[in-house]
């Protein structure tokens, strides 16, 4: 047998019954204040009507004259009943100064002591009071009645108290009457706000509702991923660590506008967009950003909730794979061609032409080899070096003629650490890759590759003593192709910005990574028109070790005087 424990109370319903709770105490401590303080003034207005109604009997000339006749009571008492019937009170009585009655609503109480204080009255003072007599306890006012100075009678007028307590309860009735109306409405209101509560809530109580609240916190803390929320009009509500630090954004940027976090402009657009975004590819000066918004709306546009993830390191081994598949499909067709040179020879050999196939087959390897030696001469850094070998077959592979520029000379060892090959792959391999594109198809087709070092100052780099402390790498990349517009000089840049057709995957990336890359070492990128017409591209990069650390002793050497060579 199971036992069910019962779910605790939601929130709203905890609510819900604290607010009737307290609706219902504040109404019944308020209906009893009122009864207490109507009792109180039915009392006091009693009072006043007692004293009211005996001072006008004795003040009235025809109590006087009756007072002075030998029987009083045969004048008074008649009177006294009119007086009663006419004002509301319950008794009148009319006695000599002595406190001996002449009237009573009780006939066979006449002729009787008056019960209660008359001491003040004798002495001629007007007076109320609370006190139990023959009808039972009564509010009442005595009164002297005056013939001159002299006190010649007292007229006492009251009220029962039993009398006053139902007038009360009347005042009561209706008092609860709105009481309950009260409690009723206020019933009503909380239990429509609750529901509304409720629905916001999703029937959770507390407990729950700070259990949600702690979990969520520590997942915000614990994706790696970028998550921003915005409200409807595009102000950060949320951010968390891992959004931070891929916006590189720092300090209380809660409440503050999408339009003021210094994000570049195109990534400040896809977030200010009303429409979704699926897997758009941003950069921001550090980071490649893959970029999803998605709005929140039910109704109205409620904001957007935005995910950033990280595919720096990704587009990098992109670029370092596609490197590799252009140097794999450069061997490929190599060795396509080393095979039909092959077949060359050996079918020269079959036809008794020994000498001449000797001859083909020289020719054919001091030609390669003469293509390795000139790339490897002049660049000895050995991830730039096959990445040019490679960049040379895939272009000539496509009608260009790759060229590495006689005044270039980049020594094995001349990297700092700061400074990977990864990143110089980036830079080079899509400077390379764009220039074979524009070259494609014109006449002459050539790239021409330049890579050297030089002073900040650019003086000529004559050995490493000289390179210590503001040296630069360069690389200098030329086509011969249409050249860029001097008026996208700047939007060349911008990821998006291509004048080639769309293809797969998109254009407009590869320039936009190269200006990432230098700028995140705190380089230059420029692009200019070429001596032969064609588009001149140039980066320099600082080689200065951040951590003090100078290039090792020999790394540098001089460009001779045609002003290339390092």
């Amino acid at each position: 047998m199971h036992l069910r424990v019962p779910r605790p109370r939601s929130l709203a319903g905890q609510l819900f019954a604290m607010q009737a709770v307290l609706i219902a105490v504040v109404v019944a401590g308020y209906a009893l204040f009122t009864y207490i303080s109507d009792r109180g003034q039915a009392q006091d207005a009693a009072g006043r009507q007692a004293r009211a109604v005996s001072l006008a009997i004795a003040d009235s000339p025809s109590v006087l004259e009756a007072i002075r006749t030998p029987d009083p009571t045969a004048r008074l008492q008649p009177y006294a009943v009119r007086v009663m019937r006419d004002t509301d009170v319950d008794f009148v009585t009319i006695m000599n100064p002595e406190g001996i009655r002449w009237t009573h609503p009780d006939p066979e109480q006449i002729g009787r002591p008056f019960r209660g204080h008359i001491e003040r009255a004798q002495r001629g003072q007007t007076f109320t009071e609370t006190y139990t007599g023959t009808l039972g306890p009564s509010v009442r006012a005595v009164t002297p009645v005056r013939d001159g100075d002299r006190v010649v009678g007292l007229v006492s007028a009251g009220i029962k108290v039993e009398e006053i307590s139902k007038r009360a309860q009347e005042q009561l009735t209706a008092l609860l009457g709105v009481a309950a109306g009260a409690l009723l409405l206020g019933a009503v209101g909380t239990y429509v706000i609750n529901a509304r509560l409720r629905r916001h809530t999703h029937g959770m109580n507390a407990d729950e509702l700070s259990r949600m609240h702690d979990y969520h916190q520590a997942a915000l803390h614990a994706v790696r991923e970028g998550l921003l929320m915005l409200d409807g009009q595009y102000r950060v509500a949320l951010i968390n660590d891992g959004g931070r630090e891929l916006l590189d954004v720092t300090g209380d940027v809660v409440g503050a506008s999408v339009a003021d976090l210094g994000l570049p402009a195109q990534l400040t657009g896809a977030l200010l967009a009303s429409e979704p975004r699926v897997d758009e590819v941003h950069l921001t000066d550090r980071r490649v950003l893959v970029v999803n918004t998605s709005p929140v709306s039910g109704g109205e546009r409620r904001g957007t909730v935005v995910t950033l993830r990280d595919v720096t390191e990704l587009q990098s081994l992109m670029g370092e794979l596609n490197s590799e598949r252009g140097f794999t499909q450069a061997l490929r067709s190599q060795a396509h061609e080393a095979a039909n040179r092959l077949h060359t020879v050996v079918s020269l050999i079959e036809l008794g032409r020994a000498e001449e196939a000797v001859d083909f087959a020289t020719a054919e390897l001091e030609l390669a080899q003469a293509l390795t030696d000139q790339v490897v001469a002049a660049v000895s850094e050995p991830v730039l070096a096959a990445l040019l070998l490679g960049k040379t077959a895939q272009a000539n592979e496509r009608g260009v003629e790759l060229v590495v520029s006689q005044d270039s000379r980049l020594d094995d060892g001349l990297l700092p650490p700061s400074l990977p090959a990864r990143d110089l792959v980036t830079i080079l391999g899509n400077l390379v890759d764009n220039a074979v594109d524009a070259a494609q198809g014109r006449v002459p087709s050539r790239v021409t590759v330049a890579a050297y070092t030089e002073t900040a100052g650019g003086e000529d780099v004559s050995g490493a003593e000289s390179a210590v402390g503001g040296s630069e790498l360069v690389l200098r990349v030329s086509d011969t192709g249409t050249g860029v517009d001097p008026a996208h000089a700047e939007l060349v840049f911008q990821r998006g910005f291509s004048t080639k057709p769309a293809g797969e995957g998109g254009r407009g990336l590869g320039l936009a990574l190269v200006s990432q890359a230098v700028q995140r070492h705190g380089g230059t990128l420029t692009v200019t028109e070429a001596d032969g017409g064609g588009a001149r591209f140039e980066a320099r990069l600082p080689l200065d070790d951040p951590g003090g650390r100078a290039p090792a002793p020999g790394v540098l050497a001089g460009r001779p005087e045609s002003g290339g060579v390092i």
